[in-house]
Order: C-alpha cells, then structure tokens, then sequence
C-alpha cells in the first residue's frame, strides 16, 4: 500500500498534475479533495471531465465517474467485496476505493485517453427493436454503423503510419537530397552538351542515339510481349488440359450410368443444395448474427464483477424456473390434444439432426474432394514445369541411362573442346591486347595529324558513325527474326485452336442434349418447389401462432419480473428505514450518555432548547427595545435640530468672513488711489 502511494504521489507531482504532494499531505486529503483529485485525474484522460465537484451533486459525481470508469474497463480490486460498497466508497470519497483507482488511471494514462477518445465514437447506441421496424431509423442506424466501422478502419491506418516511422524530418531530408540530386544531373548534363557542341555533326549523332535508344526500348517491349504470349499459351495449354481430363471424366460417366442414374444423381445435388440454402444456411446464418449482437452487446457494457454475474446467474434460474413452470402447466393443459402428435414430433427431431449431420458430413467430404483436386492440379503443373508429368517405367529409365551415358561421352568431348578454345582463347587476348596498345600509338599519331591539319576529331566521329551504323543494321536483323518469330507462333496458335474447336465439336453436342435435358429437370424442380413452398406456408402459420404465444408468454414473464423487481426494491427501503429505526431506538434507550447524544431525538431535543433560549432573549430585547423607543426617537429629533442649527451657524460664520475679506480689499484699493 505504501509502494502505491508513493506511486501516486510521484505522478501527481509530474507534469500536468504539479501538485507539489508528499506523503504525509496526500494522506491527509479530505474525501472531497480526493474527489476533487480523482476528477482531475479523469480530466487528462477525457476532457469532459473539468468539473469542480463542489457545483455538482455527489450522485450526478458518482455517476459520471462510474460511467467513464465503465468505458475504461477498471475492475475493482479483489479487497471491494461488493459492487455496490465500491459505489458508496466512490460517492463518501473513501481512500480504501480513490487510492486504487488513481493508481489505476496514472499506470497507464496514454492508452487510457486514446480508449476514451475512442468511446466517444465506437460506443454503440442501442435502439430498440420495435424502433427498428421503421424502414427510416433501420437505414440510419445501418449508415452508423458503416460510419462506425469506417472510422475504425481510418484509425487503424492512421496508427500503422504513426508506427511506420515515416516523419516529415525524413520526407524533408529525401526532398533535400533527391534536389541535390537533379541539381547534379543537370550539371552533368550541361557539361555534356558543351562538350558535345564541339564535336562535329552533334545534332545527327544524337538524333542517331535517339533512334538507338527508341529502338532498344522497343525491343524491351516485344520481349515482354513474347514473354506474356508464353505464359499466355502456358495458361491456355493448363486450361486445355484441364478440359481435357474433365472431358475424360464426363465421358466416362456418360459410358457407365444411364440417364436414370444421371437423373437420380443431379436430383440428390438439387435436393442437397436447395436444403443447404433454405434451412441449413439461413439457420447458421441467423445464429451467427444472433451471437455476433450478443458479443457486441458485452462488450459495451462497462466491466463485471463477480456479484454482478452471481446476481444475473440467479436471475437466469428464476427465470428458467419460472419457464418449467410455464411448460409443465401448458402441458397440463394441452395433454389430450398432444400426445397423438409427440411420437411423429420426436421422430421429425431425430430425422432432422441425421439430416443435418449427413449434410455437414457431405460438405465436408466436397471441400476435401475439392482441396484434393487443386493439390492435384498444382502437382500436375509442377511436373509439367520439370518436364516430368509421368513415371518411367524400367525400360524407359534403361533408355534415359543410355542416353545419359552418351550424353557424358559427349560432354567430356566437349569439355577438352573448351580447354583448347580457351588456351588459344589466352594466346588471342595476348595478341589482342599488343593491338590494342599499337592501335593507341597510331591513334595518337593521328590525333597530332589532325590537329597539325586543322581536322581534329575526324577520325573519332568516323568510327562512331560506322558503330552506330554497324548496331543499327544488327537490331534490324533482330527486329526481323522477332517478327517472323512470332508470326510463326501466331500460327501455331491458330492452328491449335482450330484443332481444339474441331476436337470438342462432338462434346458441345452432347452439351446441348444436357442442357435441354437440364431445362426438363428445371421444370419439375420448381413444381416440386411450388408443392414445398405450399407445405411451408403451411408450417409458417403454425409456426407464427407458436410464436404469438410465446410472445405473450415471454410479455407476462417480463411483467413478472418487473413486479419482482419492484416489491424487491420496496422491501429494500423499508428494511433501511427499519435498519435506522432500530439504530435510533437502540441510541436513545442506551443508559451511556453518549450514545443518547447520538440519538437523533436527543439532537433535535437540544436544537430545540437552544432556539427556544435564543428566542427568549431575542423576545426581551424586543421589549427592551419597545420600551425606550419614544424617548430615544425624540433624542433622535433633538440631535438632529442640533444638527441643523449647527449648520446653520457654520455657515453665517462663512458669510461674514467673505464679507469682511471683500470689506478689506476694497480699503486697500481706496489707499493705493490717495497715494497715485
């Protein structure tokens, strides 16, 4: 406990919090601090929570804080015996249940704030069924939950970046060097133009190593033509082969059955298929969504405890209790009608789960067969690849040693065939190199000759027009043999595809009879059909009565329950209210005084003996207060004539020393005239 503390305090003094903690002040936080520090704490994770306790009622505190603590998925700890005691520790702010849940949130405060940024989206709103039926609210809730995944989808992509590395500092640096990069390459290439420019005949050269260039270009496509063509023709060759020996197969079942059998046989596929897709399919399909709402109905709850589910594992066998009863007494009621019909509905049951298990057994016999068959078709296209689709057999494998045998006589002759040719091989590299060397002494020769003659250059530019010429009539050559190449192979494909319609023309006659046949079958199948919808109109109204039933069943079961529900609750608050009745009278019955201190009679005894004090004083006060009254509102009058006379002789004061002021200005200025 020490260790978590510590934990606390250390986070709470780091940033954002800076709350300049210890641990003897945070032990002595008041529950509404701690109240106060816990939504604080909930504020960094979700801002939504910037709340000052203090304005807000404890139950709307508590029940915001159990909310976001819910979409957290905090699970009390194992000391919290009951969920209802941590709710009451979270509202009084007891330490035993604010201490683990700031420990909690502070462990791990990042992936909480990206889960609670994530609620305010992925938290599923739940709408009623019958509110459902709406074709309105159906297509709005559908485009929420396709807006719902697709922000899944778009988050999930903006973590891969985030976690790909890739950051703008690298793009930047990239873009920087793939500059300095064409920044080089334009040097590169103005340095080759000037040097160019002095060569003679440079527009033509390079129109000529444009064409060069165009031409290699082209010759890179048609090799990747007659590549594609390959494996085109490989493919083809595949798919031949595959008709072939589905052709094989077709025939030979065409040549041991009857069209009695065939008939029989496409019947069972028919009746499999169509079972597969009216009752098998749909029936998985409906429990798969069933459980899919379920697991997405679990995991928008908050998280459970283990009360949580004692209390619903309880409730579920009430409930199933209940149900018996309902059955048993239903059965009482329906016995005589009943029992003809139990045998046949036993037997239905039984015939419908052989059915169901001879329907699984038979798809998965079809996927084996079908995963069988593509191993075969990869292993025959292997052994195509090596040239080896078939095993030898012993006079075959004699031959392929002889002609192995021969084939070594003929590679040891060829081997020494090479030894020669490479010696003499050494002797002309030799000769080859003393000409080399000679022809750059000439060359060097000629260069001082040109340059003597004014001409330089000449002799180079000669040379490379000839090379040029010399590649360009080579790649002609080769452009031709291409062409005809593949003109030939043009028309072996025609040729094969011709041979391959006029082998498969009397297959495609015996299609057509297939087909009509086909068409026949298709015309009974849907009279079979419309016979088996009828039958299951039939089933369907019964089936709708069974379901209003126990509709209504299930209505009156839910009644029940909340009926149950409520005399439960009520009971509840009449046992506190008793609970505290019982406290009461045990406290004012108790002979320690302390205790009847605490009584609640006693308290609001003492209240009453203290107002009723308070009032006495206040009532002779009063009198007091009536009975000098008059005196002291003639008192009143008379200070304030007093007052006024007061005033009054203040300001005549006032006025008679102006006067006297303006008396004595006016003698002085009389003076200073006599003397002017």
């Amino acid at each position: 406990m020490g260790d978590q503390i510590q934990f606390i305090v250390e986070k709470l003094n780091q940033e954002p919090f800076r709350k300049n903690y210890n641990l003897i002040s945070f032990d002595s936080l008041e529950s509404l601090q701690l109240l106060q520090l816990l939504s604080d704490v909930l504020k960094e994770i979700d801002p939504k929570h910037a709340v000052d306790i203090r304005e807000e009622l404890p139950e709307q505190t508590a029940k915001r804080m159990l909310n976001l603590l819910g979409i957290l998925k905090y699970k009390p700890p194992e000391t919290v015996s009951d969920l209802s005691a941590f709710r009451q520790g979270l509202v009084t702010g007891s330490k035993a249940v604010i201490h683990p849940v700031l420990h909690w949130l502070l462990q791990r405060t990042n992936e909480l704030r990206t889960r609670a940024y994530l609620a305010r989206f992925l938290v599923k709103v739940e709408v009623p069924a019958e509110f459902l039926q709406d074709d309105t609210v159906a297509d709005f809730n559908k485009q929420y939950e396709e807006l719902m995944e697709a922000f899944k989808n778009l988050h999930k992509e903006h973590e891969q970046l985030k976690i790909s590395g890739l950051s703008t500092a690298e793009i930047r640096r990239d873009i920087s060097a793939m500059e300095e990069e064409k920044d080089q390459l334009v040097k590169r290439v103005e340095r080759l133009k000037k040097r160019v420019e002095t060569v003679q005949n440079h527009q033509r050269m390079l129109e000529i190593a444009r064409q060069l260039r165009l031409e290699k270009e082209r010759e890179e496509s048609l090799a990747q033509q007659k590549q594609e063509q390959k494996s085109q023709l490989f493919h083809a060759e595949q798919r031949l082969q595959r008709a072939q020996v589905q052709l094989k197969e077709m025939q030979h079942v065409v040549a041991d059955s009857k069209p009695e059998s065939l008939m029989k046989k496409l019947e069972e596929e028919i009746n499999f298929n169509s079972y597969l897709v009216t009752e098998k399919i749909p029936r998985e399909l409906e429990s798969k969504k069933t459980s899919v709402y379920f697991l997405q109905k679990v995991v928008a709850e908050p998280a459970m405890t283990q009360a949580d589910l004692t209390a619903l594992e309880s409730q579920v066998d009430e409930v199933n209790a209940q149900m018996n009863q309902l059955i048993e007494k239903r059965m009482i009621i329906y016995e005589p009608a009943d029992n003809k019909f139990s045998m046949y509905r036993q037997q239905a049951s039984i015939i419908s789960r052989k059915k169901e298990a001879k329907a699984e057994e038979l798809q998965a016999a079809k996927e084996e067969m079908s995963s069988l068959e593509k191993q075969m078709e990869q292993k025959s296209s292997q052994a195509h690849e090596l040239e080896g689709s078939e095993v030898l057999t012993e006079d075959e494998f004699k031959q392929y040693v002889n002609k192995l045998r021969s084939k070594n006589t003929f590679y040891k002759k060829k081997r020494r065939e090479i030894a020669a040719v490479t010696a003499e091989y050494g002797i002309l590299q030799r000769t080859e190199e003393l000409l080399r060397q000679r022809h750059e002494a000439i060359q060097q020769q000629l260069q001082a000759i040109e340059e003597k003659k004014g001409i330089s250059g000449y002799s180079y530019t000669q040379e490379e027009l000839e090379r040029v010429s010399a590649v360009k009539s080579e790649m002609d050559e080769v452009k031709g043999q291409t062409l005809d190449n593949m003109s030939e192979m043009v028309k072996k494909l025609n040729a094969m595809v011709a041979e391959k319609k006029a082998s498969l023309a009397p297959v495609i006659k015996e299609l057509r009879q297939l087909r009509q046949n086909c068409q026949e079958l298709t015309q009974e199948c849907d009279e079979k059909k419309m016979q088996y919808d009828s039958c299951v109109a039939g089933l369907e109204t019964n089936r709708s009565a069974l379901e209003q039933e126990v509709k209504g069943l299930l209505e009156e079961c839910a009644q029940e329950e909340s009926n149950y529900r409520y005399i439960h609750c009520m009971k509840r608050s009449l046992e506190i209210q008793l609970q505290r009745a019982k406290e009461e009278m045990k406290a004012y019955v108790s002979p320690e005084p302390q205790e009847r201190r605490r009584a609640v009679r006693e308290q609001y005894t003492r209240i009453i003996l203290e107002q009723e004090n308070l009032g006495k004083k206040l009532r002779e006060k009063q009198k007091v207060v009536r009975e000098s009254h008059g005196s002291n509102m003639k008192q009143m009058k008379m200070w304030q004539d007093f007052e006024q006379l007061m005033e009054c002789k203040r300001d005549c004061f006032l006025r008679q020393q102006n006067q006297a002021a303006i008396g004595q200005i006016i003698q002085e200025g009389g003076k200073d005239r006599l003397v002017l």
